[in-house]
């Protein structure tokens, strides 16, 4: 017989609990009945029965508490836990009643559907060629490695549980974990996780396997507030090229928009820069000098004129100012 953890330690609880009750009845009884035994030996081993029957009583009960207390806790610190697969729901048929008709009407006319209805099905997951590419490990993945369906949830324990699973987020959100179990895992081998928004990949995670072969596990996305898109979800776990299990949530409401912060920036102004100024020196003009004209001109007396002639006045040069005159007699 097959015994996980969890219902030996029940079993166990429940043995105890048991002997504790035995017990006490045969202390009860033990020490009702020793008062009436005539002889002192037999009476007072019948009273020491008692006692002894009363103080198992007492262990048997503190022993319940430990179990019922501390004792799974401790051993799933060294023994860790294995998930259990559930069955898939079965779908219990609701009888229907079915007339049977007194009269078959025979139809003039037969309808033509104008649009026949071709269910589309659903593909399989796959890993995308440029995922596949990446691997690192070349470790064979266990045939027999399992993993529970995936919870959604904003928040973790310290023991790696969802608090409050959704299937349905309200923006804004800032932090979303898909939480699972898993089992029969090999360290070193390649697994991989892909999240989809309406069929488009969007984030996803490659790596070789290093959490040991059972135990609990999460992946987690946290973007941007305004990346969280009105939409639909879907998160596939592979191991190797193997696709392992699928799980889907819905995002509703508008995400939030992220208004920029301005950023002041400090630009220091330009220093001023002498320009010399040239002055002028004035050029020194040379004074003009003066030219002394000592020319005379010899007047020649007319015959039939006795008057003294009269001196000619000689026109100094542009560069001289005055010229004295000289006049000449005959």
């Amino acid at each position: 017989m097959n015994l996980d953890i969890h219902t030996f330690i029940v079993t166990a609880i429940i043995l105890a609990l048991v002997g504790m009750v035995l017990s006490l009845i045969g202390s009860i009884s033990a020490l009702r009945s020793a008062p009436k035994i005539p002889f002192f030996r037999l009476r007072r081993e019948r009273q020491v029965r008692g006692w002894r029957l009363l103080l198992n009583t007492l262990f048997l009960g503190l022993l319940a508490f430990v179990l019922n207390r501390y004792a799974e806790p401790t051993i799933y610190q060294y023994f860790k836990p294995t998930p259990t697969l559930l069955p898939p729901p079965t779908t219990t048929l609701t009888p229907t009643i079915t007339l049977s008709p007194t009269i078959t009407p025979t139809p003039s006319i037969t309808p033509t559907l104008e649009h026949t209805y071709t269910p589309t099905p659903t593909p399989t997951p796959h890993l995308p060629l440029a995922i596949e590419i990446q691997f690192t490990s070349i470790i064979t993945p266990n045939p027999n490695s399992v993993f529970s369906p995936i919870q959604f949830s904003q928040s973790l324990d310290s023991s790696l549980q969802p608090l409050n699973p959704q299937q349905v987020f309200q923006n804004p959100i800032q932090h979303i974990y898909a939480t699972y179990t898993y089992d029969g895992m090999i360290e070193g081998v390649q697994w991989t996780i892909l999240w989809y928004r309406n069929g488009e990949l969007i984030h996803y995670q490659t790596m070789p396997w290093d959490g040991g072969t059972g135990g609990y596990g999460y992946s987690d996305w946290n973007p941007p507030a305004n990346e969280w898109i009105p939409g639909e979800y879907e998160v596939q776990i592979f191991v190797g090229t193997e696709w392992m299990v699928v799980g889907s949530f819905i995002v509703e409401g508008e995400s939030p928009t992220i208004t920029p912060t301005p950023t002041w920036t400090l630009t220091p102004m330009p220093s001023i820069t002498p320009t010399p100024t040239y002055t002028l020196i004035p050029s020194i003009t040379p004074l003009p000098t003066s030219t002394r004209w000592n020319t005379a001109t010899a007047i020649t007396p007319s015959p039939t004129n006795t008057r003294a002639p009269t001196a000619t006045q000689i026109t100094p040069s542009p560069t001289n100012t005055r010229m004295p005159t000289i006049t000449t007699t005959p």
